[in-house]
């Protein structure tokens, strides 16, 4: 079982819009060193232990896919500090941060694309609670906890709850910052809840 209001409580969400772009970042600290989580990150055998399968030339230059989702090509590779990559699309880009904090790892994640394809800073919605099951999976995996198939543990009714919470967290979020209208928070909350929560339906907490 997930302690889910731990899981959602050991993440901090930032986004905002600025210059046309919309940015997403979450962190949270891992107590396993940066080079045992780039590993767990970068290593298609152990990513495909927490997260899917992934082919591809994993190196500058090189594109990559994950199997069933989005692909790209790597930009930057700075082991065990940095990895960037296009995600999606030229203009959707990924950014990795490993920081050695004295005690393991703060994990940065950023995900930036156009304003004009998020909509607004509401776009966080869309991938924020995607990002956020994926730092779940990666601290359980460091944590060496059993997570069996990833794909079926990301899609179990426990795993769309925490989506819940997570959604509930991004909505809180932009409302708090004013960064988009609340007709434009609501319309993405209804999306995302369709996307990371289709079998529980409701709403994320008002």
């Amino acid at each position: 079982m997930i302690d889910i209001p731990a899981q959602i409580a050991a993440t901090e969400r930032r986004a905002d819009a600025s210059a046309g772009i919309v940015r997403v970042v979450l962190s949270r600290h891992y107590p396993s060193p940066p080079e045992d989580v780039w590993d767990a990150v970068t290593d298609p055998d152990r990513l495909v232990r927490w997260f899917l399968p992934i082919t591809g030339d994993l190196r500058v230059g090189g594109s990559f896919q994950l199997e069933g989702n989005a692909g790209g090509e790597i930009l930057q590779c700075d082991r065990p500090r940095l990895l960037r990559a296009t995600f999606g699309g030229q203009s959707s880009v990924v950014e990795l941060r490993f920081i050695d904090d004295g005690a393991g790892t703060l994990f940065e994640l950023e995900h930036t694309v156009p304003e004009e394809m998020a909509g607004s800073a509401a776009g966080a919605l869309f991938v924020g609670p995607g990002w956020d099951g994926a730092v779940l999976g990666l601290g359980l995996f460091l944590a060496g906890e059993v997570i069996g198939d990833p794909v079926a543990a990301a899609n179990s009714l426990e795993a769309q709850e925490f989506s819940k919470h997570s959604i509930d967290e991004w909505r809180r979020l932009l409302r708090d910052s004013a960064a988009a209208t609340d007709e434009q928070i609501d319309q993405a909350v209804s999306m995302a809840l369709a996307q990371f929560a289709p079998d529980l339906g409701g709403h994320a907490q008002s």
